[in-house]
């Protein structure tokens, strides 16, 4: 077996450990976990192109060439830094674990590049997806999920993984588990209240006999919902209430937070209320509240009109 072969086989018994370490300690979703396992087969390729074969004798100039062979291959600055951040956590990891010496991959950054706006929907688009219709098990359910994602602002995994026990309507709240195992408290808005009451009183119908299904959105086979199904359900209601755009679960949660930013100015309390560990992920609505503000002010004003 040739040394870069060597170099894979070594390299994936010890990102396998990693993964596993991201599933069970860190309770990361599936989707994050295939996202890291991606990007290090990628570094794993790379060091098996490169004949590396011994991780501690793996330098910051070869990450910086890796991510550097990543630009060429025609990755965008933030698959860049995610392919890096990656990396990073490997090492880490391996240094927790005494199997390495120290981190290459610290201070490695990825190129700038031009940094992208979420996408959102305005609130009449807002209104129109959630707009009732229909009144069976599967349409009060999607209701429910749509309303409650918005209302609370949640990632798609934090969704899915919900259970019965974790809602309070009394309180109109939701014990959430967000990234990396990190619980808090979202809030229930009353239109969502109202939603999830309603599934309730029809979620049985979608059970079998004697079920204890905990999740509190359960598909037609009275299983958890997948990621994939909760997508394609909210492409489903997208396309049936008019809106002339893709519905990602995600963009309900960029609108939530858009949304409240506009009204409040507050980001401490928006960051919050996302579950962001660090308020500069959350700055990014600053920029989506400037555009909004830009664009009243150049319809608004009559010598306002500014150069693109």
């Amino acid at each position: 077996m040739s040394a870069a072969n060597a170099a894979v086989r070594v390299f994936s018994a010890e990102i396998q450990a990693f993964l596993e370490s991201l599933r069970i300690e860190k309770r990361y979703s599936s989707h994050t976990t295939e996202n890291y396992q991606r990007d290090l087969i990628a570094f794993a390729d790379y060091c098996a192109d490169e004949t590396l074969t011994d991780i501690n004798k793996i330098t910051v100039h070869q990450i910086r060439a890796f991510a550097a062979k990543s630009h060429r291959q025609g990755l965008a600055s933030s698959s860049i830094a995610r392919r890096l951040s990656a990396v990073r956590s490997f090492f880490q990891y391996l240094i927790q674990q005494g199997r390495a010496k120290h981190n290459p991959a610290d201070d490695v950054r990825a190129p700038r590049g031009v940094k992208k706006l979420p996408k959102v929907l305005d609130v009449d688009q807002i209104n129109r997806l959630l707009t009732p219709t229909g009144d069976d098990a599967l349409a009060r359910r999607d209701r429910a999920m749509l309303e409650l994602t918005y209302s609370a602002g949640l990632r798609l995994a934090e969704l899915v993984s919900l259970n019965l026990i974790d809602v309070d309507l009394a309180e109109c709240s939701a014990h959430v588990t967000g990234k990396g195992g990190k619980d808090r408290i979202a809030l229930i808005g009353a239109k969502a209240q109202q939603a999830i009451e309603e599934w309730l009183q029809v979620r049985a119908q979608l059970l079998p006999a004697q079920s204890n299904q905990t999740a509190l959105f359960v598909s037609q086979r009275g299983t958890r919902l997948s990621d994939r199904a909760v997508q394609q359900r909210f492409t489903h209601w997208a396309k049936k209430n008019g809106l002339e755009r893709a519905l990602h679960p995600h963009m309900l949660r960029h609108s939530f937070a858009t949304h409240l930013l506009e009204s409040s100015g507050d980001l401490r309390a928006v960051q919050e209320l996302l579950g962001h560990a660090d308020i500069s992920t959350t700055q990014i609505y600053t920029h989506l509240d400037f555009q909004y503000l830009a664009g009243v002010y150049d319809q608004a004003h009559p010598r306002a009109k500014r150069r693109k």
